[in-house]
């Protein structure tokens, strides 16, 4: 690619396109920089330096996510708005190893603010008011579903399922009957905070 044309959306649309094919942990700036066919001392008149490009990655990743996590849910309550959630991240996951990755970077609380990460924070919360959960409670539904979901397709993205019998689709399909049961007969009353 030519110079002319660099920008700071550019530059993270093509980190994070190099995120997927060789890991976002391996993404730099001299690699982007050679994509582009620039020198490294370039790209700096638009990112900082390679902690700024992969917040900006972050970023792109949580707003893609957001979006499509709410064109999932659109019209849907329930346990069919838990499995299209759901489904939405899987999906993202799996289609963009590097870029889901970033979006699990650890931003500061300002970044964080302004981020879609708030917009994740409020579907979530849309989607357990279906299940009628006061807090503390949603705060732990939130946390159990994150950690749930984000431990599966991490281990199925590494293969960690390759070795057993029962398809992946099979066990994520349990997990979501199991979440379900869950969130529908979650403990309120006399629980410990």
């Amino acid at each position: 690619m030519a110079r002319a044309g660099v920008t700071v959306e550019r530059l993270a649309v093509a980190a994070a396109e190099l995120a997927d094919e060789v890991g976002f942990e391996k993404v730099t700036v001299a690699m982007l920089a050679r994509r582009f066919g620039v020198r490294d001392a370039s790209l700096y008149s638009h990112v900082k330096n390679a902690h700024d490009l992969r917040v900006r990655v972050a970023l792109l990743a949580l707003a893609e996510l957001a979006d499509r996590v709410a064109t999932a849910l659109a019209g849907r309550a329930g346990k069919d708005a838990l499995v299209a959630f759901a489904n939405a991240h899987r999906d993202y996951a799996l289609r963009h190893p590097g870029r889901y990755t970033a979006a699990q970077l650890d931003l500061d609380d300002d970044t964080m603010a302004t981020s879609a990460a708030v917009r994740h924070s409020e579907m979530t919360r849309a989607l357990l008011r279906g299940y009628h959960l006061p807090e503390p409670a949603q705060t732990d539904a939130i946390r159990l579903l994150h950690s749930t979901f984000h431990g599966y397709v991490t281990l199925e993205s590494t293969g960690r399922f390759r070795h057993t019998p029962r398809t992946p689709d099979a066990s994520w399909s349990a997990t979501l009957d199991a979440l379900d049961a869950l969130l529908t007969h979650w403990p309120h009353a006399g629980q410990p905070t």
